[in-house]
């Protein structure tokens, strides 16, 4: 499989001045600081801003493996998926990745680790630091293109930090880089306010300086462009319930006229997951297979993996329910979702109507972080709660004709009223299980709605992970959930005795 990405051919050269290997993961330094005497010319600066990309997949691709130096797509989706209402433990599924599908999430769990994210975060702060020193070094570099990198590392940084942020809450904020990726400087953690309020800065003058278009596709959907930073303030502001800012962000992306909706016929599966890069796509981690780096789903999903997690049996039928009528008559996003004989995550290793997978070895497909539909759900949402609910359900609407969505009495969702922004907000969220399954969003949908007007809010949270969970711990997951602490991880236990200013977030002391 081939797919167009960031490496290819734009930085050739510069991986041919800095390593003989093809990998670009193994940029100069492969760990810790970036030393000043390194940053001489406009190239080393173009391989270091490489090499913060190549850092978002570089890890173990194997959730079997407790390695701490985990894909952050894999802890993503674990984060994201794992606690909510879509996703089931094999029958030899991980002690792990049960635990947590269980709500059952103890410092020690290996899946808690946040080293990746750290690492990524470290590297930006480098370049953020030193790359300003080239431009003194080098005359060919304009403040212009200075400022365009930067505004790239600014933007990754952020979308870490955010990505942190929505899973532990407080957590150590680092501006400055660090001898070593894994070390944060002996940090107390930082309110999760403030983190926020210092990516929305960082964001805003992000924008100022970032691109609209590398004049190649593959560049504008894994490279930051003033896009990616409208989509992730955009996601922001919809987490902190700024509305008419969210709405803002979103209109800069919907009013350019770049993106549009895939039509949803049988080319969709292939268009945006298998090939990715898709007209839809606006941020994709880029894996390919030129880099010998493949994502970290085979391991995971694949049914000839013992430790393979699976669709809940609710959503195919469910989420995704049959025509009564016609039954060749589906959702378009229901295959591509999940097999409906072996419950396996299709979207990610397999096909649509098939019970072929890729390959450990060719598992290359995008881990997509925005796309355009989001910003219709995102501008949706906020509308719902400005008093422009007409406005939402049209947006809705766009999406659920492109899928084919399929209504069924009983089962789906009847059309709110669009003045009553409780049912259409509700409406919304059900829209998005069905649109993003499986990409990471769940959990985060879920507390961001029970976080809205908490404890009235808290159902929405609960009665999703009571479908999920075993039948034993159910009540005990609806008592835990009560207290908004515990919609957030635990610091790994390892991180607090490393670091005796860190204290372990408040459910789990």
């Amino acid at each position: 499989m081939k797919k167009g990405s960031i490496i290819k051919p734009l930085f050739v050269c510069i991986l041919m001045l800095v390593c003989s290997c093809k990998k670009y993961l193994t940029l100069y330094p492969q760990n810790g600081t970036i030393r000043q005497e390194y940053w001489q010319n406009k190239e080393q600066l173009q391989s270091a801003v490489v090499g913060a990309y190549a850092s978002l997949i570089q890890g173990v691709a194997s959730s079997s493996n407790a390695n701490s130096n985990r894909q952050i797509a894999e802890s993503l989706f674990v984060w994201g998926e794992l606690r909510a209402d879509n996703v089931s433990a094999g029958t030899t599924s991980l002690v792990d990745e049960y635990n947590i599908i269980n709500g059952n999430i103890l410092p020690i769990n290996d899946q808690v680790q946040w080293y990746a994210f750290y690492r990524t975060i470290n590297q930006c702060n480098t370049i953020l630091k030193f790359a300003p020193d080239v431009l003194s070094r080098d005359p060919t570099l304009t403040p212009a293109q200075l400022n365009a990198y930067l505004a790239e590392v600014l933007t990754i940084r952020s979308l870490m930090y955010f990505d942190l942020v929505r899973a532990f809450g407080d957590v150590p904020m680092q501006l400055e880089p660090t001898a070593n990726d894994s070390d944060v400087h002996l940090l107390a953690k930082s309110k999760q306010a403030d983190i926020l309020a210092q990516i929305i800065k960082d964001l805003n003058t992000a924008e100022q300086n970032a691109v609209f278009t590398y004049g190649v596709s593959a560049y504008d959907k894994g490279r930051v462009t003033k896009y990616t930073i409208n989509a992730l303030q955009a996601d922001i502001y919809l987490w902190t319930y700024d509305y008419n800012n969210c709405i803002i962000a979103c209109d800069k992306i919907i009013n350019s006229g770049q993106f549009g909706l895939v039509t949803g016929d049988s080319n969709f599966f292939n268009t945006v997951y298998a090939n990715g890069n898709s007209n839809e796509s606006i941020f994709e981690f880029q894996y390919d297979g030129s880099t010998t780096q493949v994502n970290p789903f085979y391991p995971m999903f694949s049914p000839s993996i013992k430790t393979a997690l699976l669709a809940h049996p609710s959503v195919r039928g469910g989420l995704f329910p049959a025509d009564p009528i016609n039954s060749s008559n589906e959702d378009v996003r229901a295959d591509i979702a999940a097999n409906l004989g072996n419950q396996m995550i299709s979207k990610w290793i397999g096909s649509p109507n098939s019970n072929a997978t890729v390959s450990a070895t060719t598992s290359f497909r995008h881990w997509i972080v925005y796309r355009y539909a989001e910003i219709l759900l995102f501008k949706a949402e906020a509308c719902s709660f400005v008093q422009r609910g007409q406005e939402a359900l049209a947006l809705v609407t766009q999406i659920q004709k492109r899928a084919n969505n399929i209504y069924v009495q009983g089962i789906s969702l009847d059309p709110p009223d669009p003045n009553d922004p409780t049912a259409l907000s509700n409406y919304i969220l059900d829209e998005r299980d069905r649109e993003f399954i499986f990409e990471g969003k769940r959990w985060f949908d879920l507390v961001r709605y029970a976080k809205r007007d908490f404890p009235n809010t808290a159902y929405i949270l609960t009665n999703a992970i009571a479908k999920n969970a075993s039948a034993s711990v159910q009540q005990l997951l609806v008592a835990k959930y009560r207290d908004p602490n515990a919609f957030y991880l635990p610091i790994f236990n390892n991180e607090l005795l490393l670091d005796p200013n860190l204290v372990q977030n408040p459910y789990y002391k």
